[in-house]
């Protein structure tokens, strides 16, 4: 199973700053003990630098994320505000045909609402469900679709 780690970097910083990103360590944990087969990918570990890229790296960067994205059979996201990449990343695997699962507080937001097969608040919740039989029927009627 391909696994896409998604979430937010710049978000909306108007500055060249990122967000922490050390909400990755806990979702790769989890992500590890429940799907310990799957490949993950997380986009900003192969490019943790991409902050200071210029043109026309940025748009090669993107694109290499957004194909990954729809390439993969499960995209997991973090969406703890708008983030403008992980949407395009969310649409990419959903239009593909992938489970995406989001954790985020944005319940109401029409992208997290319109893209995601399931919304988490916590990781915890995300880890519970990653255990359960019914992300195994989830996976298994997607691939059919």
């Amino acid at each position: 199973m391909k696994v896409f780690l998604a979430g937010i970097i710049q978000g909306s910083l108007a500055e060249p700053e990122i967000h922490r990103q050390d909400w990755r360590d806990a979702f790769k944990r989890v992500l590890g003990e429940r799907l310990p087969q799957a490949e993950v990918y997380c986009h900003y570990t192969a490019h943790p630098a991409s902050i200071k890229y210029e043109l026309p790296a940025i748009r090669s960067t993107l694109a290499e994320g957004n194909r990954r994205a729809a390439d993969c059979d499960l995209l997991v996201a973090y969406v703890p505000e708008a983030s403008m990449g992980t949407a395009i990343e969310m649409y990419e695997a959903a239009r593909a045909g992938a489970v995406v699962l989001t954790v985020s507080p944005l319940k109401v937001n029409w992208v997290i609402r319109a893209y995601s097969d399931r919304v988490f608040v916590t990781v915890r919740e995300l880890d519970d469900f990653l255990a359960s039989a019914e992300f195994a029927s989830l996976v298994e009627a997607k691939r059919k679709m």
